[in-house]
C-alpha cells in the first residue's frame, strides 16, 4: 500500500472522485491513468478510509460507485493549498527570472506537476512558460497533462489557434460557417 502523501497519481484520482466522477472508467478517463492503476490507487485509498467504494442497484444491475470521505477531502484540500503555495513561488522565481531556483525545486517537485496542471493549480500555458524558461524537456505524463489542459506540447506556435478572431460585432472568426440548419457561425 503507498501512502497517499507521496503519490500525485493518488491525488490525481482522489481529486478526480470529489469532482463527481464515481466509476473506474470514468477515472480513467480524466487523470489518463490505465484502469489498473486507477483500480491500485482506489484499493489504497479505500484502505486509507480516503473514499468509500459502495455498490448500487439500477435497472441494468448492480453498479459500484465511489465516493470521497470527509478525511479523503481534507487531505486532499491541505495537498491544493500545500501546492497552490509551491506554484506561487515558482510565479515569483519566474517573474524575477531565477533560473536556478527554479531548477533546483525542480528536483523534488516536478512528479507534482501533472497533479498541479490536472487541479487546475498550475495552468498549461505558465506550465509551458515556466519549462521553456529553465529548458526543460516534459516527461511524457507532462505532456499528457499540459495538452488535456489546453497547451500545444507539438512545437508549433499555436498561430490561429490563438489569434481569436477580433471582436468586430458579427464577422467571421476565420472558420467555415457551418450555419444551416443549425442557426449559428461555428469557426473552428
Amino acid at each position: 500500500m503507498s501512502s497517499v502523501n507521496d503519490s500525485p497519481n493518488h491525488f490525481m484520482v482522489l481529486d478526480a472522485i470529489s469532482r463527481g466522477m464515481k466509476s473506474i472508467g470514468k477515472i480513467a478517463s480524466v487523470t489518463k491513468l490505465s484502469k489498473a492503476q486507477v483500480e491500485m490507487v482506489i484499493n489504497d485509498l479505500v484502505a486509507q478510509r480516503m473514499i468509500v467504494v459502495s455498490e448500487k442497484k439500477s435497472f441494468f444491475g448492480k453498479k459500484q460507485e465511489i465516493v470521497i470521505t470527509d478525511t479523503g477531502m481534507r487531505v486532499l484540500t491541505t495537498k491544493k493549498q500545500e501546492l497552490d503555495k509551491k506554484f506561487q513561488q515558482y510565479q515569483q522565481w519566474y517573474s524575477n527570472g531565477q533560473t536556478q531556483q527554479m531548477q533546483n525545486s525542480m528536483g523534488s517537485d516536478r512528479m507534482w506537476l501533472p497533479f498541479m496542471l490536472f487541479s487546475g493549480i498550475m495552468n498549461a500555458v505558465f506550465f509551458m512558460s515556466m519549462m521553456s524558461f529553465m529548458g526543460a524537456a516534459l516527461t511524457p505524463a507532462e505532456s499528457a497533462a499540459a495538452s488535456d489542459a489546453g497547451a500545444d506540447t507539438s512545437g508549433s506556435d499555436g498561430g490561429a489557434a490563438a489569434d481569436g478572431g477580433g471582436s468586430d460585432g458579427g464577422g467571421d472568426a476565420g472558420g467555415g460557417d457551418f450555419g444551416g440548419d443549425m442557426g449559428g457561425d461555428f469557426g473552428f
